[in-house]
């Protein structure tokens, strides 16, 4: 009886997603119009923190149930699982075409922080220490970063308006388009809930690790949101959306979503994580950093390959999981 309900919970979850999805795109394009502004901006923001609320809440909920394997595995599954598993599957849909500034700024910022999480993490690797703490100071660090990348998207949104050409017609009214905005992020966040706890339950009972469920079934749950945006803007030609969506939504996770919580809670110490999740995370930024560096277009080959790197290294985790 129990797995029949979870069952539809799951059904449930995901039509949330899938309709909040389409809604959330739609309005923050007709946003994007309105304010005469880009729509990887909007991507950068309203979208791409607007679908990480997941990753925040599951954050705060780890550190004050003291699991904070789950916090950080959280946050390098969803990384992983952005770049890899997501802007995989959209260049499978239809190829991606990735902006001149995206690549020489927004992508290589990704890859800095990314490194600098490892850097702060990996304690008894790089200076000898007793055991690997991300302590309040490396979470304020994190947020001075996210200061400054706050600060380069409202210096991006006055040379939006300071260059601003003509741009499609709204498909809204503002506040219509905010209503939109407002009702797709519902849906998301109340669908990968859903998903999350049924998905959870399940695996929980069958005895998988804290550091397995964080990585694979929690980071893809709270991921939902991303994938489901990314796949319905892919669809729908939205490139600029779907890359400020991954870029936002990876940097925000690192710099916010870690971050905040520690610097309220104090530290954390990450012990039970292999290095290969932490090489994974750099390898990930890497990639699509190379990839987008070509000619600005990620094919349907890359995404493909993108895939496949994904499958091996989930196949790895998994694999040393049950042996």
């Amino acid at each position: 009886m129990e797995i029949t309900i979870q069952i539809i919970l799951l059904i449930v979850g995901f039509v949330c997603l899938i309709k909040g999805a389409d809604f959330l795109i739609d309005g923050a394009s007709s946003v994007a119009s309105h304010f005469k502004v880009s729509k990887l901006l909007i991507g950068l923001t309203i979208v791409a923190f607007g679908t990480s609320v997941p990753e925040l809440a599951v954050s705060f909920s780890s550190i004050f149930n003291n699991s904070t394997d789950i916090l950080l595995g959280n946050v390098i599954g969803s990384n992983i699982i952005n770049v890899l598993l997501l802007v995989g599957i959209a260049a499978v849909i239809r190829p991606i075409k990735v902006k001149k500034d995206t690549v020489s700024k927004e992508l290589p910022l990704l890859l800095l922080i990314s490194t600098a999480l490892i850097v702060l993490v990996l304690d008894t690797t790089l200076s000898e220490a007793v055991a690997n703490v991300f302590s309040r100071s490396d979470a304020i660090m994190c947020l001075l970063l996210f200061a400054i990348f706050l600060y380069y998207l409202i210096s991006l949104a006055r040379k939006n308006k300071k260059e601003a050409k003509k741009v499609e017609k709204p498909k809204w009214k503002l506040g219509k388009s905010f209503l939109f905005i407002i009702l797709g992020l519902a849906g998301v966040v109340l669908g990968s809930e859903l998903v999350v706890n049924s998905a959870s339950t399940i695996a929980t009972a069958i005895g998988i690790s804290e550091r397995i469920i964080s990585l694979s079934i929690v980071a893809l749950g709270t991921s939902l949101p991303e994938l489901i945006t990314t796949i319905t803007a892919a669809k729908k030609g939205e490139s600029d959306l779907l890359i400020g969506n991954i870029v936002g939504s990876n940097i925000f996770n690192i710099c916010f979503v870690l971050a905040l919580p520690v610097a309220f809670s104090g530290s954390i110490s990450p012990n039970n994580f292999e290095v290969i999740d932490l090489i994974m995370l750099i390898a990930s930024s890497l990639i699509i950093c190379v990839l987008a560096q070509r000619d600005r277009n990620i094919t349907r080959i890359e995404g493909a390959i993108m895939l496949a790197i994904f499958a091996i290294y989930y196949s790895f985790i998994f694999y040393g999981a049950f042996i």
